[in-house]
């Protein structure tokens, strides 16, 4: 076994982050955002495609979304939204959100968020068994061992902060009217 190379599990963990980002842009706030129909698929050309691959997509004032043309999907992916046709262009008014959807939503934010934290909990615990693997293999001496794990705990610590400092963010951007 070779010197393990902590970039990769500090990529790992970045991954972690970039993972939450992208959930947290499917969670839907006050106001509207063309990543709220990232999940919707439409049936086009015999295959399923995501909406904005086949659709242009904009925001043109803080509660509506215009998209050309799938009204169907959009009703059928389940996100509480109903398309008005108009023209060739659907308008999807974002209606405002009630308090208790608020705190559901919050809820599964604080989900996701900790499901990525375990995942980097995760790549810490593969990168201080490859550390002991190489450490028993020689390959690395026993204070290079700790001093790596140190550098490892460092860097999951910070991965776990950023991901908190997300949460934070879009908690209160969840819970403002």
């Amino acid at each position: 076994m070779a010197k393990p190379d902590l970039k990769t599990y500090r990529d790992r963990m970045d991954k972690a982050v970039s993972a939450l980002k992208e959930e947290f842009a499917g969670l839907r706030t006050g106001r509207a955002n063309a990543g709220l129909l990232d999940p919707v698929q439409v049936e086009a050309y015999g295959s399923t495609s995501p909406l904005n691959a086949v659709a242009a997509i904009s925001v043109p004032e803080p509660r509506m979304i215009t998209v050309n043309v799938w009204d169907k999907a959009i009703r059928a992916a389940g996100l509480g939204l109903n398309p008005i046709v108009d023209g060739q262009m659907l308008r999807i008014p974002v209606p405002p959100l009630t308090e208790e959807r608020r705190k559901d939503l919050v809820k599964l934010a604080g989900k996701y968020a900790e499901q990525q934290k375990i995942a980097v909990r995760n790549v810490r615990r593969d990168a201080n068994d490859d550390l002991k693997k190489a450490e028993k293999a020689s390959d690395i001496s026993q204070d290079e061992q700790k001093k790596m794990e140190a550098e490892v705990q460092k860097d999951t610590d910070a991965a776990i902060k950023r991901i908190d400092e997300m949460m934070k963010t879009k908690e209160v951007e969840i819970m403002q009217v």
